[in-house]
């Protein structure tokens, strides 16, 4: 039988991180391109072995990046913004755009879709003009895959997708979309010798597309299906109108994601009556559960029932980048948790099986799938919950003159978001902990001689608002979950975020709660060596939710709620023992909305009454702080008021001031901290700069309504930039607020 089964992509960062290791060694100059290219290359080797083994009928070409896919794609197109032409040698100029230097700012990062994967996000403007299309990194990784024995199959971000995901007005969009479609066709002239499928990935044909969306997407794909074996793959949602339009052009064949768009059940009817080749999105590339096989089995046979077998081949949802890599390392893991397990490796194996019994065998009975985690408790308490569970005593009028004179702040009070530099001693100590080299005494030694050292340093920097630091945190989310009940942690589960930056999210398989305070000893201990206000750190229950590997057994609104109740015991406990600043985290709120409008009035429903729930239990004067990243507001600035936090800090470094009208807009009145740096970057911001981007803040909000503070936490940067970088923050502040 000819292999049937395909994938999106796969996990690029290794086995054990070998990439992150690489990248960040290159970064600091402790090894050469030469040795970064290498570990590229040992891994592209090993990654398509591992989908040859699995029987896959082509490996993914082109998934790889050394950063991000869309930056590679902006290189490949001639694409790269003018304002890094400037920087001749092509490496320094590809980090440069993704890490910024001391002369470039970085370009704007945001989240790809509804994932926790980040990608950078093309400039394009009125007045931009492609350059020569550079299409040497996929010949090259075509010809490796090649000459170790693999077919491949191209895989590229497609035209309509790139558009939708650039930074520019629609206009302008408009304007360009003749220009970059030529350059599209420009690449498929190089490519079509190759002979090979090209893939084109469209995830934003699972958005609510316009009239106009589907217009370029007619007009696109009309050109570039007469130009050789071309798909075209959807996934996150279903994508019944462009599907609709699809057939109706000259591609090959429509790749659909039947796990997270089941309603592209509904399109069954027109591709029947089509010639296309239909690859069925089957295997979850977004969660790390095992496939209910029966099931799939099922849903196959339905949708076979109208497109003849001859037609089908099967795949992932999504690319596999989202999940860890193999279970094979997981010596640790409760049995009872690992057989409910399925990482990329397996899911290739899951693959292969329902190959064979779909392809070959029809039916086969696979054995029930058995996942009860409840606990009475648990349950017993969400039946006790009631209305006024779910909302702060006064309004935050009446609250904020209580807060304000409890801490006494000056105007564009300074802070951060919470983490500091983690640094390899701390790294070291933990490990040393897992490994059982030393005692949890020792370990809170260390831990409380970091913190000690974070409070000095911030008072030095005369902080008005410090934090602990977060030294004891591995992860923001891992940290809580091994502290909850209903969740275990892999070992190696590693899944990238954004370049090298990894996050081994925790495994969701219960019911939650809470059997001791979290992080009551350590904002204590804090507290315990300073005047000034400390905030305690929490992560909220919907970036928990969002940033865990979630059970499918039960809703997630129910799971949500579970979590909401851990954190609000942990709110309460803080503020009892006079921690009365507080910092619940919801960095990933806007990251789990649904792609389709349609859906999202019930997830804003329970994720906000989660968030509620786990601060309502503040009184007057605990002032609730929040943060989010990289999120465009305009759509949910009226959830934003909601939620009811004194304080939000958010993410807009990278974007002056655009993100922050939004709130002045819609008459926000509470407090707002956008961050005036950006901490993804290496690069140190002068005072003066600074000081610019406050008064570009001050443009929009008035000065009492405003918090100073960088845009995120700075766990991954070093002390001296982090020393130098906040020394200018705070001069800035006060520059500025002297001239006020």
């Amino acid at each position: 039988m000819t292999n049937k089964t395909v994938v999106l992509g796969f996990p690029r960062i290794g086995e054990k991180r070998e990439l992150k290791i690489a990248l960040e060694n290159y970064w600091k100059g402790s090894a050469s391109l030469d040795e970064l290219k290498s570990v590229g290359v040992q891994l592209r080797l090993r990654h398509w072995q591992a989908q040859s083994d699995a029987g896959m009928a082509t490996v993914a070409v082109n998934d790889f990046s050394f950063y991000d896919n869309m930056l590679d794609l902006m290189v490949i197109l001639g694409a790269e913004p003018e304002r890094f032409y400037d920087i001749f040698d092509p490496t320094r100029r590809y980090f440069t755009m993704a890490r910024g230097d001391a002369t470039h700012t970085a370009m704007e990062m945001t989240k790809w879709f509804n994932t926790n994967y980040h990608y950078l996000v093309p400039e394009l403007h009125e007045k931009f003009q492609f350059g020569e299309i550079n299409p040497s990194k996929i010949l090259e990784e075509y010809k490796e895959a090649q000459t170790h024995g693999c077919k491949g199959s191209i895989h590229l971000v497609g035209p309509i997708t790139f558009l939708n995901l650039s930074k520019c007005p629609e206009n302008v969009r408009a304007a360009l979309f003749d220009p970059l479609l030529d350059q599209y066709v420009s690449l498929l002239t190089v490519l079509q010798p190759l002979e090979t499928e090209i893939i084109f990935h469209e995830p934003s044909l699972s958005l609510d597309l316009t009239s106009n969306d589907l217009s370029l997407l007619k007009i696109a794909y009309n050109q570039l299906g007469k130009m050789g074996n071309v798909s075209v793959a959807t996934y996150f949602e279903h994508s019944n109108e462009a599907t609709s339009v699809l057939i109706h052009t000259p591609i090959q064949g429509v790749l659909l994601d039947f796990v997270h768009g089941e309603k592209n059940l509904r399109s069954l009817d027109l591709l029947s009556n089509s010639d296309k080749q239909v690859t069925i999105g089957i295997i979850d590339g977004r969660n790390v559960w095992t496939n209910d096989l029966s099931a799939s089995l099922r849903q196959l046979n339905e949708i076979a029932a109208y497109i003849p077998k001859e037609r089908l081949r099967l795949s992932t949802s999504c690319s596999l980048l989202h999940v860890p890599y193999s279970l094979r390392h997981e010596i640790s893991l409760e049995p009872e948790v690992k057989e409910l397990l399925s990482f990329a490796e397996e899911k290739l194996a899951e693959l292969s099986l329902l190959e064979k019994a779909f392809f070959e065998h029809g039916v086969i009975e696979f054995p029930p799938q058995t996942k009860n985690h409840t606990d009475e408790a648990v349950q017993s308490r969400l039946k006790g919950l009631v209305p006024d569970d779910f909302k702060r005593f006064s309004p935050f009028s009446e609250r904020q003159k209580v807060q304000h004179a409890l801490f006494s702040l000056p105007i564009l009070p300074t802070t951060t978001i919470g983490s500091f530099p983690q640094t390899h001693e701390i790294r070291k100590v933990r490990q040393a902990l897992k490994k059982g080299e030393i005692t949890q005494e020792n370990y809170k030694e260390s831990m409380k001689t970091a913190i000690a050292h974070c409070v000095k340093f911030q008072e030095s920097l005369d902080l008005d608002v410090l934090v602990h630091g977060e030294f004891e945190r591995n992860d923001m989310v891992e940290y809580f979950g091994e502290q909850l009940s209903g969740f275990a942690f892999s070992h190696n589960g590693w899944v990238q975020s954004y370049g090298s930056r990894c996050v081994k999210p925790p495994l969701l398989y219960g019911d939650v709660s809470r059997p001791d305070p979290m992080t009551l000893e350590w904002s204590l201990y804090a507290q315990s060596l300073t005047d000034r206000v400390m905030k305690g750190m929490l992560t909220g229950p919907v970036t928990i939710l969002n940033w865990s590997f979630v059970r499918n057994d039960q809703p997630r609104s129910l799971t949500a709620t579970q979590i909401a109740l851990a954190i609000r015991d942990e709110v309460d406990d803080l503020q009892r023992a006079g921690i009365k600043m507080i910092q619940v985290d919801e960095a990933a709120f806007k990251e789990g909305y649904p792609l389709r409008q349609e859906n999202r009035a019930e997830y804003e429903e329970w994720a906000l009454r989660s968030f509620l729930l786990s601060t309502a239990v503040a009184e007057d004067d605990t002032q609730i702080h929040t943060h989010m990243c990289y999120s465009e507001f305009t759509d949910i600035i009226r959830t934003i008021e909601s939620m009811d936090a004194d304080v939000i800090s958010i993410e807009t470094s990278r974007s002056g001031n655009r993100l922050l009208r939004i709130f002045q807009e819609v008459g926000y009145t509470q407090e707002v901290g956008p961050g005036i740096y950006d901490i993804h970057s290496p690069r140190v911001p002068s005072v003066e700069e600074m000081e610019k981007q406050i008064h570009l803040l001050l443009e929009v909000l008035p000065a009492t309504q405003l918090w100073i503070n960088p845009d995120c936490g700075l766990k991954t940067r070093g002390w001296g930039e982090t020393e130098a970088s906040l020394k200018n923050m705070i001069e800035a502040a006060k520059a500025v607020r002297a001239a006020l």
